[in-house]
């Protein structure tokens, strides 16, 4: 975690992002770590747990990261939890809690309350189209000789 805080601040003290940074570690060896940067890239997914998860991924030449944990500096946002959850990770550790993260001005908070709203009742309209169309990338993949569970 000590690792984690100190790319973290710096991450800030160059400019490159947000003051965040995540490692995944599988047994005592560090295989990918990141830090948020968001801005820099241009990238609202660039967040220090999904860059780490992408660099740990590519280094070992797998799309899951079973057996290994996390180490952030915060607690993970809903979209870093889900990368997380789809990652398989073994384990989370963190620093900070999000009520730190929204302190400094960094607020999941409506992203929370809105995962837990009927679609209907979003910020952002959630419109389903063409339900019966869209089965047909399901049925192909139900049906390829190619696929790749996960």
């Amino acid at each position: 975690m000590a690792r984690a805080i100190a790319l973290a601040v710096e991450n800030v003290k160059s400019g490159r992002g947000g003051p965040f940074a995540a490692l995944i570690v599988r047994g005592d060896e560090i295989i990918g770590e990141g830090t948020n940067i968001v801005t820099f890239s241009n990238d609202p997914t660039a967040h220090a747990e999904i860059t780490a998860i992408r660099n740990a991924c590519s280094k070992i030449q797998n799309f899951q990261l079973t057996g290994c944990s996390i180490y952030t500096t915060c607690e993970p946002c809903p979209m870093c939890l889900g990368a997380i959850y789809w990652a398989r990770l073994s384990a989370v550790y963190y620093g900070g809690l999000r009520e730190d993260a929204e302190a400094a001005g960094f607020d999941d908070a409506l992203i929370y309350d809105e995962m837990k709203l009927p679609l209907d009742a979003r910020k952002i309209p959630m419109i389903p189209l063409m339900r019966a169309e869209s089965q047909a990338p399901f049925d192909a993949w139900r049906d390829s000789l190619l696929r790749v569970d996960y």
